[in-house]
């Protein structure tokens, strides 16, 4: 189930704009929680496919790590400089690990559009190229908040 914004509906993004928005962008932040309580937040790489952001990430990191452990997670991305122009989204679940850990290309249906996605949008390939260092992490969102303040100087 997926929480509704309340607040801020003026300058909310359409499920249009913010699709096009998360697929535009190439960089999120990454909010993992330690045992202590403590947030860690890191910037990598994403992929939106229309209902889930997937996370290509390092196995040996701070962040998998912790997510191993409490898969809560809270993803950003926004860009913009002046005020007028701040633009982002925020999305908030649960991590799910998806395919071998590491990732080295073994048959995962459920992989196939992230890999397409993500091999076009940063490497400019067909197919993913695999480290055997990275495996993927899907997040399906149970919170979504955006924000598009040039909708306030455009008088929406």
């Amino acid at each position: 189930m997926t929480v509704a914004q309340r607040r801020g509906r003026r300058i909310m993004m359409t499920d249009a704009e913010r699709d096009a928005y998360l697929t535009e962008q190439r960089t999120c932040r990454v909010a993992t929680v330690s045992p202590e309580g403590m947030p860690h937040i890191g910037a990598l790489w994403f992929v939106w496919d229309g209902t889930s952001v997937w996370l290509y990430s390092l196995t040996r990191s701070l962040r998998w790590a912790q997510l191993r452990r409490d898969p809560r997670i809270a993803v950003v991305v926004d860009d913009g400089t002046e005020y007028g122009e701040l633009r982002g989204v925020e999305l908030a679940g649960e991590v799910s690990f998806v395919g071998e850990v590491p990732r080295v290309g073994q048959d995962c249906p459920e992989l196939d559009s992230p890999e397409r996605l993500f091999a076009s949008k940063y490497f400019g390939l067909d197919s993913m190229p695999y480290d055997d260092r990275h495996a993927w992490l899907r997040i399906a969102p149970r919170a979504v908040r955006s924000w598009d303040f040039t909708k306030l100087s455009a008088g929406e």
